[in-house]
């Protein structure tokens, strides 16, 4: 053992060095060097943690997905965090899990509603589509770009069993409003906080307040494990319900490499199965295997130390942006933020107004020829795109503001390698573009 020690210390000393030499960040030339939207940020603890889990070469989940999930829960004060291979499959669990019938009366069924909105990410509204559910579609307010939570009550009707709606770019939205109609109606509420890690609502980290929370740890995220993704409950039956879901259907609890965790492994009898089949292989639900890799974790854990920091260089990145975009108000709305809100941004969100004199798409190729990365806020409409031509879905009210969003809104990173260098880039790139609005050069 004392052996096996000494050489991994050897190796871990070898990766570090190796960090230094193969790793080191590039200096940044203003115009030359591309400023990107977000990105990795990491480094030899990281690459060390991920060397230890490969001598492991235990793979699959193991000991540092038990550390991580048993730390994760603890910085966001929450019962149960639960990793999976990605955010999206974050989502597809979080929505799948609340099909299973021993929820009775609560089980989402066939053709029940999801309060939901058009203005996001795919995969947070796939999963609705994906269990046979109708999201309903409500706008989103401008500056904040989340629900427009004074007609979700309005939208509910008799099938509707659930909401399911994302904290925008790291922006709280109304829970205070949200949480009072789930309560009343008795619905489910999942929080998509992929894009929101570390912000809080009335001193109380997002992700915490609902039925499910999802987190996404994919490179451009708070945290990062490459891929990965995690569920957060404080709600033990529907924890054993992701946990299910997640690992093929099975009705066994084992841990991997574990066997009669219940202490009657052949003892069950389950469906029509015959009295004493093996536990490990009964299957109470239509799951996946959704488990994420040991060598993932090992990189998450590193981060997860990490993120504190990160969180308080994002919110100096913002304020930095916003310090230096708000004399830009005639031609932006600049992003907005909810009375009890405290956003760990996860970018920064600009909408063109209509009589700005230029279009979205003249800033966004600016910015992108002078090396600034953009992106849009997602999918814009997500019933625009071809993929949901024939989806069946109910529109509350219209989606005249996510349209615009579609047309008019982009936006910039405030990642944690951003320095004030970089900042001070962009916005004098600002400056130079709106230079030439006022010049008329662009009309």
């Amino acid at each position: 053992m004392a052996i096996n020690e000494e050489l991994k210390k050897e190796i871990f000393d070898k990766v570090k060095d190796y960090y230094l030499l193969a790793h080191k960040k590039d200096i940044f030339i203003p115009g030359k060097s591309n400023i990107p939207y977000s990105g990795r940020v990491y480094d030899e603890k990281e690459l060390i943690s991920l060397v230890d889990s490969a001598l492991d070469f235990w793979l699959t989940a193991g000991r540092f997905a038990k550390q991580f999930e048993k730390e994760f829960a603890e910085f966001l004060g929450a019962k149960h965090c639960l990793l999976t291979n990605s955010g999206s499959s974050a989502n597809l669990l979080a929505v799948s899990a609340l099909t299973s019938p021993s929820l009775g009366e609560k089980q989402l069924k066939p053709g029940d509603e999801v309060i939901a909105v058009a203005a996001g990410f795919p995969t947070t509204v796939n999963p609705i589509i994906q269990n046979n559910l109708i999201p309903v579609f409500i706008d989103v307010n401008f500056g904040t770009y989340n629900i427009q939570y004074d007609k979700i009550e309005d939208a509910i009707s008799d099938r509707t069993k659930a909401i399911f709606i994302a904290h925008t770019m790291g922006n709280p939205y109304n829970l205070d409003a949200v949480m009072e109609i789930v309560k009343k109606h008795d619905l489910w509420l999942i929080e998509d906080n992929c894009d929101a890690l570390g912000s809080k609502y009335n001193g109380k980290y997002t992700g915490t307040f609902g039925h499910i929370a999802t987190f996404s740890f994919y490179p451009p995220h708070h945290i990062t494990m490459g891929e990965g993704g995690a569920l957060v409950t404080n709600d033990t039956k529907l924890k054993r319900l992701i946990e299910s879901f997640r690992d093929w259907g099975r009705d066994c609890w084992c841990e991997p490499g574990c066997d009669n965790s219940c202490g009657k492994r052949f003892d069950w009898q389950l469906g029509e199965l015959p009295y004493g089949y093996d536990h490990k292989y009964i299957y109470s639900h239509i799951g996946y295997n959704l488990k994420v890799t040991d060598m993932q974790a090992a990189v998450g854990v590193e981060q997860l130390k990490k993120l504190p920091s990160f969180i308080e260089a994002r919110k100096r990145n913002f304020k930095l942006l916003y310090d230096g975009l708000k004399k830009y108000k005639k031609y932006f709305i600049l992003p907005e933020v909810e009375l009890e809100a405290e956003p760990s941004w996860f970018g920064f969100l600009l909408t063109v107004r209509e009589n700005a004199g230029f279009d979205k798409i003249d800033i966004v190729k600016y910015l992108e020829e002078h090396k600034i990365a953009t992106r849009m806020l997602f999918a814009g409409n997500i019933i625009r795109h071809p993929g949901f031509k024939d989806v069946n879905y109910r529109i509350y009210g219209d989606l005249m503001n996510t349209d615009c969003i579609m047309n008019d809104t982009f936006w910039i990173g405030v990642y944690p390698d951003m320095t004030e260098e970089m900042i001070r880039y962009i916005l004098i790139c600002f400056d130079n573009f709106l230079i030439k609005i006022d010049d008329g050069e662009l009309a």
